[in-house]
């Protein structure tokens, strides 16, 4: 099992609660993951969560996620999205000052990718791009989601009843980026989860999937 630390650091509403997982290694890069609507039960320990922080430490990256306001230990109270994009940006500059020479993923599942779109945004303004972005279950026409780079893996599932598929689509089309819909997954990916750490394994040294590559995924 991989070693995990847990810590407090101050946000811009209090003192939020995180955990550091690290790989067995010396990390390649750093991953920051955002969980899912606190208000819904939202919370770091989220099945789909932990399945990302399980993926970006198998590939070798330490990796950060917070409880966002509200949660568990975490203070303050629920902002939409504004203050969670504050405090991710905070937990990222913290982050960054531990591991300055380290590339830093961004990854989310459903309100957390709102949360990193955002804050991907506010990076690639600043100069200071994220390496690549993971987003599972993303939350189109839930919130305003920012656009995103072309590289970005995009995760979703079939059957996903809170954000439908079709809402993806509608958003993803006129940026022209590929998704990868697992048939029969639901928005929580129940009996599914495999599916995520496998496909972000495969494609984060693969570039993405582009052209015929996505033709040969579709078709799998």
């Amino acid at each position: 099992m991989n070693k995990s630390e847990k810590f407090t650091l101050a946000g811009g509403a209090g003192q939020m609660e995180g955990v550091i997982d690290y790989p067995e290694a010396e990390p390649r890069g750093v991953a920051l993951v955002a969980h899912p609507h606190p208000l819904y039960g939202g919370t770091m320990d989220n099945k789909v969560a932990v399945t990302l922080m399980r993926t970006f430490v198998s590939l070798g990256y330490v990796v950060a996620r917070i409880n966002f306001r509200g949660v568990g230990k975490s203070e303050g109270g629920h902002d939409h999205g504004q203050g969670e994009t504050d405090d991710m940006a905070l937990l990222h500059a913290w982050m960054s000052e531990k591991y300055p020479e380290l590339p830093l993923a961004l990854a989310g599942f459903s309100f957390g990718t709102y949360v990193q779109s955002r804050l991907a945004e506010r990076l690639a303004a600043a100069g200071k791009p994220a390496e690549r972005l993971v987003l599972v279950g993303a939350a189109a026409k839930k919130w305003e989601m920012a656009a995103i780079p072309a590289d970005t893996i995009l995760i979703h599932g079939e059957n996903d009843d809170t954000i439908p598929l079709v809402d993806v689509l509608d958003w993803l089309r006129p940026q022209d980026i590929p998704v990868i819909v697992i048939p029969g997954a639901d928005h929580f990916f129940h009996r599914k989860l495999g599916h995520i750490k496998s496909w972000v394994i495969q494609l984060w040294g693969g570039g993405g999937l582009t052209g015929a590559e996505t033709d040969t995924a579709s078709a799998d």
